[in-house]
């Protein structure tokens, strides 16, 4: 166990690994209070990210993610920019351990970590655009009036047909998160996804589990809040990325700036193709995948995706051990 103020550094070199790495990063769902705690504790590059988001914020986010309380922390204009930090700071975490990617992507709002990652997005303007996303996407679909569901162990063309039937009827439902096998889940305005929730049950489908979140994400529903989005990223500066990073939108590598800024500007009213991300960062190489942030949510997709990918995750001190002593052991 790291006490506070004696970081460990086990002495990671990437020339000494052959082994291709991924860096993975967790979207909505994932935030919990009081996480990254032992790492802010442990770390002083995790308590200067934490101070550079309070003042980049103008509030202290810091202690919105440590003291909660929890219905603060779960409304996605807080959500965003808390996961965002915790990510970044993990991932901080492991580059001064001497591990960093040599692709990355993320899940969603993740996306916007792995920029960070890659060096296209400066923290300070990635936490401030993701907090204002939040507030686009909650604006952009009053609450209540807008819902997901996720839908387990129904054939993928099934659901699109049904989403297609209920839409038809007057309703908007769209297949959004195309998360692994058996596993997609869906959105648009409440009536619909319930209606069709229930049509996919008797398809078939093991389960229909309606999502406690807040806007239908992903939906076209969100169009009014990608173009807000749009303005937005169009008055930060947007480099190129340092390494690969696969588009939720497509599944494909990008790496300009102007691809880059197309794809976040999409993303919010289109579907997460992460099965296709997954696949795109099996075929680059990378054969380890470490899902930086809080929870194991991608990790789990790995196993339903390809059982070959080996995944670690980095959420604490205890994670934080454990992968590098696998790294260690693979030089």
């Amino acid at each position: 166990m790291v006490q506070p103020g004696h970081e460990m550094v086990l002495g990671i070199r990437r020339g000494d690994m052959d082994m291709k790495t991924a860096f993975v990063f967790p979207g909505q769902g994932a935030q919990k209070v009081g996480m990254v705690k032992d790492l802010y504790d442990a770390y002083a590059v995790v308590r200067e990210l934490f101070e550079e988001a309070d003042d980049s914020l103008g509030f202290s986010l810091t202690k919105l993610i440590f003291e909660g309380p929890d219905e603060e922390l779960m409304k996605t204009a807080n959500t965003q920019p808390a996961i965002l930090t915790a990510s970044t700071a993990c991932c901080r975490v492991l580059a001064q351990e001497g591990l960093t990617p040599d692709i990355a992507g993320g899940h969603s709002l993740g996306e916007y970590s792995a920029l960070v990652a890659a060096g296209s997005l400066t923290f300070a303007d990635a936490v401030r655009t993701v907090r204002l996303r939040g507030q686009f996407m909650q604006e952009a679909v009053p609450i209540g009036e807008g819902a997901m569901a996720a839908i387990l162990g129904l054939d993928e063309d099934k659901i699109k047909a049904i989403c297609a039937e209920v839409t038809a009827q007057g309703g908007v439902v769209q297949a959004v998160n195309f998360n692994c096998p058996g596993q997609i889940v869906i959105a648009g305005s409440t009536k619909a996804v319930e209606t069709a929730a229930d049509a996919m049950k008797a398809a078939g489908a093991k389960r229909a589990i309606m999502l406690h979140v807040s806007a239908p994400f992903h939906s076209t529903l969100m169009e009014p809040a990608a173009k807000r989005l749009a303005e937005v990223l169009d008055s930060i500066p947007i480099a190129d990325a340092a390494i690969p990073v696969v588009a939720n939108v497509n599944g494909e590598i990008e790496r300009s700036a102007n691809d880059i800024k197309a794809s976040l500007v999409k993303q919010a009213a289109s579907p997460v193709l992460w099965v296709a991300c997954t696949k795109t960062m099996q075929a680059f190489g990378a054969e380890a995948f470490v899902e930086v942030g809080p929870g194991k949510t991608l990790c789990g997709f790995n196993r339903k995706i390809d059982r070959k990918i080996h995944s670690e995750n980095v959420e604490d001190i205890s994670s934080l051990k454990k992968t590098l002593e696998f790294f260690q052991g693979v030089r």
